[in-house]
């Protein structure tokens, strides 16, 4: 794998290191050893598969509060997306700084998300499937997000959202929820 860490620490995009041939290619696409030598959290609890029927589904802002904050590790295997990060981490210098990432089955692209960060995504083809690979369970009691279009983070979206779930809408904007700061918890 290779793994090239983005301008929001501890984020990574992860590349395949592909072995072709003229069958096509195999490679690795995780490995506790290699997560580690990262510094990044080889744990992994569940595996979760969101499929979306049309182009411009926007699904987040999502994240959870601790004791219950989770790693993901987000993969496109149908279809395309544009993830988004947000780094919600209070102490660090990228505080409320967001990335944008085109993962596409296409090119095998994954990104790793740490703790304390909200992820969304925008489907970019009908039709796409989305494969995460979770460091802690899902707990609904500490699930929160904000939403896709806050000001607070400006977030430029490729399409005009096609498909919006009624919970996704209804997240608070940043601003109007005390600057997160009762709703985010840092952990080491």
């Amino acid at each position: 794998m290779i793994f090239t860490e983005t301008k929001l620490r501890g984020a990574f995009i992860i590349d395949l290191d592909k072995k072709e041939d003229s069958r096509g290619f195999f490679a690795r696409t995780f490995c506790v050893n290699e997560f580690e030598a990262h510094g990044l959290k080889p744990t992994v609890v569940q595996c979760n598969l969101s499929f979306n029927n049309k182009k411009g589904t926007m699904r987040g802002m999502h994240y959870q509060k601790h004791p219950s904050t989770e790693t993901k590790l987000v993969r496109c295997i149908r279809g395309a997306i544009y993830d988004v990060i947000i780094d919600l981490r209070p102490e660090s210098p990228t505080y409320l700084c967001h990335i944008g990432v085109e993962l596409t089955s296409e090119n095998h692209r994954a990104l790793y998300v740490p703790d304390n960060f909200a992820h969304g995504f925008q489907t970019l083809a009908d039709e796409t499937e989305v494969l995460y690979q979770m460091g802690d369970f899902y707990a609904p009691e500490y699930a929160s997000g904000y939403r896709y279009d806050d000001s607070a983070f400006s977030i430029k979206w490729p399409l005009p959202v096609s498909e919006i779930s009624d919970k996704d809408l209804a997240w608070s904007s940043f601003t109007n929820s005390n600057n997160s700061q009762e709703n985010i918890t840092v952990t080491t």
